[in-house]
């Protein structure tokens, strides 16, 4: 998840002898995996609708591992993860995006896959560009929860439709929600974790403390949608941020509960 813009980007797995400590458990993982002996994070995030959206985002490749993608890229300026079965598109789904808008989100072609921050906090803020739109001088140490699904961008129009998981206004008094979370990805793994981003590495841990609920499968997206979502979203996301190394120091992670 982004803060103030600038804190995903690769890096590399700290040796053993470099981990930081006294730190809370750290993100991204491989959510196969329940191993963790990291203790340390306060308690587990409210369900999403029982908290305000603030902010979305998104990652050229997945920055966590899974089954459905496992897969490292090989595109130097995207490291991360790619979705099983990008190697397997069609000619049609991998075709270049045409017309007004067709460039709106920087740094995503068609057959990359994308890794989608829904962000939620526990004060009452409207929805806002970066981390910083999760605060306020009123609510300074707030609790987050982010919502996760890890998308295969094709040129697809049957493909899930992004505009149909952003956030579209909210009713007088109601919590900033967005339209929609995915489904049919399978049961969100839930767990303890942090913020992620290029300042952060094994050795330079992240001082926040985020309830993660990552969706175990991968979905194909509509580039189009999402391109159109990009041309017009009040978090002004407008390009795809980079991607923290995998942490994988069992110091460093959250058990995750069966």
């Amino acid at each position: 998840m982004a803060v103030a813009g600038a804190i995903f980007a690769a890096t590399s797995p700290a040796l053993a002898q470099d981990l930081c400590v006294g730190f809370g458990p750290q993100t991204p993982r491989d959510i196969s995996n329940a191993a963790g002996t990291n203790l340390s994070a306060t308690a587990s995030a409210p369900a999403a609708s029982a908290m305000n959206l603030c902010n979305i985002h998104f990652h050229a490749s997945a920055e966590h591992k899974s089954p459905s993608f496992q897969t490292a890229s090989t595109d130097a300026s995207k490291p991360g993860f790619r979705c099983e079965g990008s190697d397997s598109l069609t000619a049609a789904e991998l075709a270049s995006v045409e017309g007004n808008g067709a460039a709106a989100c920087q740094g995503i072609a068609a057959g990359d896959t994308l890794e989608v921050h829904w962000v939620y906090t526990s004060c009452d803020v409207q929805p806002g560009e970066g981390l910083g739109a999760c605060s306020s001088e009123m609510c300074v140490n707030p609790t987050l929860r982010v919502e996760t699904q890890v998308f295969l961008a094709v040129n697809d129009p049957n493909a899930a439709d992004f505009t149909a998981f952003g956030y579209k206004g909210s009713d007088d008094g109601a919590r900033p929600q967005p339209a929609a979370l995915p489904e049919g990805t399978g049961t969100p793994v839930v767990f303890a974790g942090s913020t992620t981003g290029p300042a952060y590495t094994e050795a330079q841990c992240s001082p926040l403390n985020v309830t993660w609920s990552v969706r175990p499968q991968c979905a194909k997206v509509d580039i189009n949608s999402l391109n159109t979502w990009c041309g017009d979203n009040v978090f002004n996301e407008d390009h795809a941020h980079g991607v923290r190394a995998l942490v994988t120091a069992p110091e460093l992670l959250s058990p995750i509960a069966n």
